[in-house]
């Protein structure tokens, strides 16, 4: 991974391909070291599906991980945690979330992964940090903010390069 930008609490990569897009999850997930709430942002076929299925991977989940875009929310085992992966793309309202049982979203310990998260706000943890993905070529770029001090500590353990 190159083309590191710093700014405050931002960081931004260039991702040529799918595998800097899983490098990028595997090297966030050898520093979490707690629960985290991470909003994935971008257009469709931006790489959010990828870049969860990659740190849930890297995190030991040894299951089929599945796109939640029909079930809208799929949980999983990680060697040390629980983890939600949740697809809001299909809501058209916050309110339609209230059947899904959003209660265990609030353990500390847990990884919440968010994608198309303004489809549910207000019935979302907060986020400790937004994953921004978007089409740079035939690539992606990303860029991470931290929302929380979780998510400071977090990016500012992370690698620069």
């Amino acid at each position: 991974m190159s083309m590191i930008e710093s700014i405050d609490t931002d960081l931004a990569w260039a991702l040529p391909d799918e595998a800097a897009t899983a490098a990028l999850a595997a090297r966030l997930a050898d520093l979490l070291d707690d629960g985290l709430v991470l909003y994935l942002h971008g257009p469709l076929g931006a790489g959010k599906t990828s870049f969860a299925r990659a740190l849930l991977t890297a995190l030991g989940v040894g299951e089929r991980i599945k796109s939640p875009t029909y079930s809208l929310i799929e949980g999983y085992a990680t060697r040390d945690r629980p983890a939600w992966h949740l697809d809001l793309y299909r809501i058209a309202d916050p309110g339609e979330l209230e059947w899904l049982g959003l209660d265990a979203l609030a353990e500390p310990a847990a990884l919440v992964l968010v994608e198309w998260p303004e489809r549910g706000v207000g019935a979302l943890p907060a986020a400790d940090l937004d994953v921004c993905l978007d089409y740079a070529g035939r690539g992606r770029r990303v860029s991470l903010r931290a929302r929380t001090a979780r998510g400071e500590r977090l990016l500012a353990r992370l690698p620069k390069s």
